[in-house]
């Protein structure tokens, strides 16, 4: 089986402002490490041996990194720097890179995890699914909906806008944060509408109703979203 990691690393990094003023924040530090290493490393432990990264922000820093980097030979550039393309767009602008495998799993950058990858693949190969979210119980203000019974996903809801989407009804339903660690079938993901722009939020609760989309719960891991500035500077202290 044909395993392809793409780590979304495109962003803007507005959120880690002013650490990201002259650096995409992929190339921020934590511990001795850029947030891009990190990534790298934690797909390649799992196994996975082709990898892609997206580039947008600083793309010659970006692509400078890339070149350099010891396992440089299995990773390929999704270069994206005439357009930021968000989740979905960028993962359908790589579909040449990923289309001849199987599964994709897909990494945020700014996501630092002990989470196990060849369970959250099991999991997805187990249960049959298109694709598998993982997702743990924490307080955020955006979360996916999933029916308790089932694991299968059922809408999304922001709860200090009120804005709520429904796509299946379920007596029972679990609110479960988003960790930005996904899996999903290469032939799932070629189903992603050729538009320039796009979110994989938006892709997934389309396809919800007819497609099985289901969760990875993963409440025991160590997880950080260092995304953010004011987080950052609180994990440096």
């Amino acid at each position: 089986m044909k395993i392809t990691g793409f780590i979304f690393a495109a962003g803007l990094g507005t959120r880690l402002h002013p650490l990201t003023d002259n650096k995409p924040k992929a190339l921020v530090r934590y511990k001795g490490k850029t947030l891009l290493d990190n990534a790298i490393e934690k797909l390649w432990e799992s196994g996975i041996r082709d990898i892609v990264v997206n580039v947008h922000h600083f793309p010659d820093l970006m692509l400078n990194a890339l070149r350099c980097h010891e396992h440089a030979k299995n990773i390929r550039i999704s270069d994206e720097r005439a357009y930021l393309r968000e989740t979905a767009g960028g993962l359908k602008f790589a579909a040449p890179y990923w289309q001849n495998s199987d599964l994709i799993l897909l990494y945020n950058v700014d996501i630092l995890s002990d989470i196990d990858l060849g369970k959250l693949l099991a999991r997805h190969l187990e249960q049959k699914a298109e694709a598998t979210l993982a997702v743990r119980n924490r307080n955020t203000q955006r979360y996916f909906l999933f029916e308790r019974e089932t694991g299968q996903l059922c809408g999304w809801e922001n709860v200090k806008s009120g804005d709520k989407i429904i796509v299946r009804e379920s007596e029972h339903i679990d609110y479960l944060a988003f960790s930005g660690i996904h899996v999903l079938n290469a032939a799932f993901a070629s189903l992603i509408p050729s538009v320039e722009k796009s979110s994989i939020t938006n892709f997934y609760l389309k396809q919800a109703s007819e497609h099985r989309i289901t969760a990875y719960r993963h409440d025991g891991d160590l997880w950080m979203d260092i995304g953010k500035y004011d987080e950052f500077c609180n994990l440096l202290s």
